[in-house]
């Protein structure tokens, strides 16, 4: 059997330096991403008020919807930066999510448009069915990606209990 190496202590405080600066950069993002999203929070629900005291809620919906979608993109940013910091490396789950919920916002938002497509060219049309095949076969995999993930880890702690 080895016996446990002693690491230097030049190694150990670099290694602590590296810590330390990885702290205060997530620590950066993280104070970033919640002012990012509580500023869009308000100016969306600033938003909305506008929009349902002058009646023109229904015609505005579509980028009321990307907003929260924006907003829930964010706060899903700011949970990978926390992960990230507490666990001190990179969690799978939470950057998964983020792509599944950024290609459904794209896919709400291109849906939405498709009326002004319908009129344009037929190379626009085109270009549009496919980035939304592209997207769809996006979220497909995504989603495969985080079942399979969570079965993994259902898997894992069922072998540690044995």
């Amino acid at each position: 059997m080895k016996s446990k190496e002693t690491v230097p202590p030049k190694r150990a405080f670099v290694a602590r330096a590296f810590t330390a600066v990885e702290d205060i950069v997530y620590i950066g993002l993280g104070l970033l991403l919640a002012g990012s999203s509580i500023a869009l929070l308000v100016s969306g629900m600033i938003t909305f008020g506008q929009n349902l005291m002058a009646r023109t809620l229904t015609g505005n919906i579509v980028p009321l919807l990307d907003r929260i979608l924006l907003i829930l993109l964010v706060v899903e940013l700011l949970y990978t930066v926390q992960v990230s910091f507490r666990e001190h490396g990179l969690i799978p789950e939470p950057f998964l999510l983020v792509g599944l919920i950024a290609a459904i916002r794209r896919v709400l938002v291109l849906t939405a448009e498709f009326a002004h497509v319908a009129n344009e060219p037929e190379t626009v049309f085109k270009h549009f069915i496919t980035e939304l095949v592209a997207l769809t076969v996006l979220i497909v995999a995504l989603v495969f990606s985080l079942v399979f993930l969570q079965k993994r880890g259902e898997v894992a702690v069922a072998e540690r209990s044995i």
